[in-house]
């Protein structure tokens, strides 16, 4: 199986080389020429399959240049019980409603999914294409991205990590997750501005030619921890057949009938894994898009016009506080039948004016698949409060968000078909957030409150969390946005 670009349909790589360049030259991101087709029967054998061995056969679809024991031996020791607990993607039955819970991982965030497995596939990446090169990270991060990829990245023989993440727009846990990070091969910095701020900014570094070269002289390769790199989709693609088998598996679902699927998100990455899902076959009716009160998704679901000119909020639901979605790009390819000169049409406006409205036919075709609505704080607080004290389940904002505007969206149409939602993180990393939605005590610190949270809910701080109090912090500057190159050139090549 090949790749292609969105910009530009006369690239065809390997996926190891995909991998590895993180995201095209011109800009543009890497998806399969064409997807492979899960059968009913494909999915009946993954019914019994471990987390690992459903992963391992999902990814081996779309990374055709590894082998299956390749794969089975990274998802093995991406997805351990040591790093994920005995069941790594649980489906909570929370009173009519499904729950995959994807923080219980090493940094509690469902990032850790593709984070703890990307490191596998891009040093075999690396070797496969003979690159000898020290292959450096640059990551831009809402919050949870940032620590995953240095979690996984970490000490990794041949690999180096930089993460860039916006000042005062992350919680303070996410902060400190980042700030306190180990490792000889690790670089942190905070950006003056928001994620978008970031998240240009690293963009423009991969399609700086003379930058990279000038790297590249002095013995680094650039790739990419963010969702551009289809090396983060895939094992996304892969946690949602593992959920319809969950749910199979517990009668939640008949085996062959449709679900939908309810994600929040800001960058588009993990709603855009669930299409793909369905793209290969997996049964889903409908895609319930949740935004926060940063809600550029939700009006051009609504409209067809992305427009990103508009006030930037800094909300309980950090990692979604974004108004450049870069998987919608993947999205729009798709739908238009792979046209990459409507694609790079569409890209060039947003760069020149921020934004740009698709034709009609397309956003029929987004339509026809995606529903949207956003919830803002206020309304996040009260879904929370709702959801502990009538079902005794404890929610974070980012999933609260989805689980509103799934409830919203379930009594606008009376579509009941089963569903699941994507808890995208612990409750724990926003102890301060979700102790204020119980009408709680919220005074202290960050340590106190995780463990007030605990002696409410009944629900154990995850250990990493807790021995973030002892742990010294190391990166603590602040840059503005046209000093990443800078940053990155100290500290990479020195």
């Amino acid at each position: 199986m090949n790749y292609t670009c969105t910009r530009d349909n006369g690239i065809s790589i390997s996926a190891s080389r995909a991998i590895l360049a993180g995201i095209a030259p011109d800009g543009g991101l890497f998806l399969p020429e064409e997807f492979p087709d899960v059968s009913p029967d494909d999915i009946a054998k993954m019914l019994n399959m471990t987390y690992p061995e459903r992963a391992a056969y999902m990814i081996g679809l779309f990374l055709t240049d590894f082998t299956g024991d390749e794969l089975k031996a990274y998802t093995s020791a991406a997805y351990s019980e040591s790093r994920f607990g005995e069941i790594p993607a649980p489906v909570i039955d929370i009173g009519g409603e499904s729950v995959l819970e994807l923080f219980h991982g090493p940094t509690s965030a469902f990032k850790d999914f593709a984070l703890q497995l990307l490191p596998y596939l891009l040093t075999a990446s690396a070797k496969k294409q003979g690159i000898r090169h020290k292959i450096a990270i640059l990551a831009a991060t809402s919050g949870d991205t940032g620590k995953a990829a240095l979690e996984g990245f970490a000490d990794v023989d041949g690999t180096c990590i930089c993460v860039f993440y916006p000042y005062g727009g992350t919680s303070e846990i996410q902060r400190l997750q980042m700030t306190t990070q180990q490792g000889k091969n690790v670089l942190v910095t905070a950006v003056k501005g928001n994620f978008d701020d970031a998240q240009s900014g690293v963009k423009a570094i991969f399609t700086d030619r003379a930058f990279t070269d000038e790297l590249k002289e002095n013995g680094v390769r650039l790739s990419s921890a963010n969702s551009i790199n289809w090396g983060r989709l895939v094992p996304q693609v892969a946690y949602y057949f593992s959920a319809y088998c969950d749910m199979v598996n517990s009668g939640t679902v008949k085996f062959g009938d449709a679900i939908n699927i309810a994600v929040p998100t800001g960058n588009f990455g993990n709603i855009l894994a669930a299409y793909i899902a369905k793209l290969c076959g997996l049964p889903v009716k409908r895609f319930i898009c949740a935004s926060n009160r940063n809600n550029v998704l939700t009006d051009f679901i609504h409209s067809g016009t992305y427009d990103k000119n508009r006030p930037f909020y800094l909300t309980a639901s950090p990692s979604m506080d974004i108004l450049i979605s870069s998987n919608l790009e993947r999205l729009l390819y798709l739908l238009s039948g792979r046209n990459d000169a409507e694609v790079r049409g569409y890209m060039e406006a947003l760069s020149k004016d921020g934004r740009y409205t698709v034709s009609q036919r397309l956003h029929s075709a987004i339509t026809a698949e995606f529903a949207c609505g956003f919830a803002d704080d206020a309304k996040a607080a009260e879904t929370i409060r709702r959801a502990f004290e009538q079902r005794r389940y404890l929610a974070d904002p980012h999933t609260a968000v989805a689980i509103a505007v799934y409830e919203e969206y379930r009594r606008s149409t009376g579509d009941c078909t089963p569903s699941v939602i994507a808890s995208t993180a612990s409750p724990f990393k926003f102890s301060r957030s979700v102790l204020k939605a119980l009408g709680r005590d919220a005074s202290g610190s960050e340590f106190d409150l995780m463990n007030r949270l605990s002696d409410i809910s009944g629900l154990a701080v995850p250990p990493r969390l807790a021995t973030l109090r002892d742990m010294p912090e190391r990166f603590t500057g602040c840059i503005e946005p046209a000093d990443m190159k800078s940053f990155i050139r100290q500290g990479l090549v020195g």
